[in-house]
C-alpha cells in the first residue's frame, strides 16, 4: 500500500517534532520520508550502532532499552506519533539505546542526509524543531 505525498503530510504534522511546521515544510519532508514494516521482536535500532536516521511509530508500540552487558532496563515505551534517533539527526555519535519493535510496527523513517538537505533549503524548519526536541529534553529531564 503506497500512501500519498498529502498523507504523508498530514501524519507528520501530528508528530509532535513536526507540529509547528508549515504544510509546505510538511510536504517537503514527506517526499523524502519511507515507510518500514518491522515484526514483531525485531530490533529497529542498537544502541551503540551509528545513526542514519529519525524513526516515527506510524503503527504498534516499541520498547527503548538501555542494555547493560546480558541484560537491558526498559527505559521508554512508544507509539503512536512517537518518535526516536532524533539525537542521530543532530550528530554522528552512536545510538544511547536498543530499540525493539514489541508489535507488528510500521515506521516513517526519515534519513539524516535528506533531513540534513532539508534544513539547508529552508533553515527556518531548524528553528521550530529545536523548540520541540528542547520541550523533549525538559520533560525528560524533570520526570528523572
Amino acid at each position: 500500500m503506497s500512501v500519498s505525498t498529502d498523507e504523508m503530510a498530514e501524519f507528520l504534522g501530528k508528530v509532535p517534532m513536526f507540529s509547528g511546521l508549515k504544510k509546505s515544510q510538511l510536504k517537503q519532508l514527506a517526499q523524502r520520508a519511507r515507510v518500514r514494516d518491522y515484526d514483531l521482536d525485531t530490533t529497529i535500532v542498537e544502541q551503540g550502532a551509528a545513526g542514519i536516521g529519525l524513526y516515527i511509530i506510524a503503527r504498534g508500540t516499541c520498547d527503548v532499552r538501555r542494555v547493560h552487558g546480558d541484560d537491558f532496563t526498559v527505559i521508554d515505551t512508544l507509539g503512536r506519533f512517537d518518535f526516536f534517533g532524533e539525537l542521530s539527526l543532530l550528530d554522528d555519535a552512536p545510538r544511547s539505546a536498543t530499540v525493539v519493535a514489541t508489535d507488528d510496527v510500521k515506521a516513517v523513517v526519515l534519513s539524516k542526509l535528506d533531513f540534513l538537505d532539508e534544513l539547508e533549503d529552508d533553515p527556518s524548519m531548524a528553528v521550530i524543531m529545536l523548540k520541540q526536541l528542547a520541550h523533549r529534553f525538559r520533560r525528560i529531564v524533570t520526570n528523572l
